[in-house]
């Protein structure tokens, strides 16, 4: 038995960590934030799989038996390689799950014209792992995806709040507007994106719907976890939390206070 990890590339993940909390306060989690080798976006397919593998054999090692990719750029381009050629040698009782597929699954729910548009990094974009989830659940759906390389920097840098920062942001949100003008429903394909959601809402015409993963993907856990007792069994439940990061510990905890509520005391692991 063990905690439930999550992880992710950064300090994103921490958005989804804070919704689990939330949601599901009993459980024990493990976060691992692999802030020394971040951002993933713009990392290839293989050096994406090679580091998310490392991180999630150290979730495994210390405990965890159910592991959640709370990273779109991990889920898109390392989870079902994982899942397919590594659980089966590592521990076929084991589990990793990804936050892709859940939104995938219900977004179409969400448009009215059936137009969606996909902010993600360029990584998740180029794997193209939107569309084709999206077309499996909604195949109505017309699927508009536009990469943004600079907001996960911005954002872990504060600078998404000064001027230039937000005219990144700015070119960006009408970029994916301008591909079609009835996009209805955007989803923010990157774990970070939510530090955003105001003010790319203010950017929109009234009525375009800018949903973020967080509540998706806690939703999809507990209903996972309600169907899988036996996972559930293997998970446990003193409603704990903790950290680690392979940066300095001081800048972890310093910020992740910006994504989740509460002290953060990290602890430093070489991957």
């Amino acid at each position: 038995m063990g905690p439930i990890g999550v992880f992710d590339s950064g300090y994103g993940g921490l958005t989804i960590l804070s919704d689990f909390r939330k949601r599901l306060p009993e459980y024990d989690y493990l976060y691992l934030g692999d802030n020394a080798r971040a951002p993933y976006g713009t990392r290839s397919f293989d050096v994406v799989y090679e580091f998310t593998l490392q991180a999630v054999n150290e979730l495994f090692d210390r405990g965890c038996e159910l592991v959640i990719l709370a990273c779109n750029t991990a889920s898109a381009k390392a989870l079902r390689t994982i899942q397919q050629n590594d659980l089966p040698n590592i521990d076929p009782k084991k589990r990793v799950l990804g936050v892709i597929r859940p939104s995938a699954e219900i977004i179409g729910q969400f448009s009215k014209t059936n137009n969606i548009g996909v902010l993600a990094t360029p990584g998740t974009v180029s794997s193209d792992s939107y569309p084709v989830e999206i077309k499996k659940f909604s195949p109505q759906c017309n699927v508009f995806q536009h990469a943004c390389p600079l907001w996960v920097t911005l954002i872990e840098s504060n600078e998404h709040l000064s001027h230039a920062g937000k005219e990144f942001i700015l070119k960006d949100v009408e970029a994916l507007m301008a591909m079609k003008k009835d996009i209805d429903t955007i989803v923010l394909g990157c774990t970070h994106y939510p530090v955003l959601k105001g003010y790319i809402e203010s950017l929109l015409p009234e009525g375009v719907n800018v949903v973020s993963q967080g509540s998706i993907v806690t939703d999809s856990l507990a209903d996972y976890l309600l169907r899988h007792p036996w996972i559930d069994s293997k998970c446990t439940k003193n409603g704990t939390v903790s950290f680690l990061t392979s940066e300095s510990t001081a800048e972890f905890n310093l910020n992740a206070s910006k994504y989740i509520e509460g002290i953060v005391n990290s602890t430093h692991i070489s991957l």
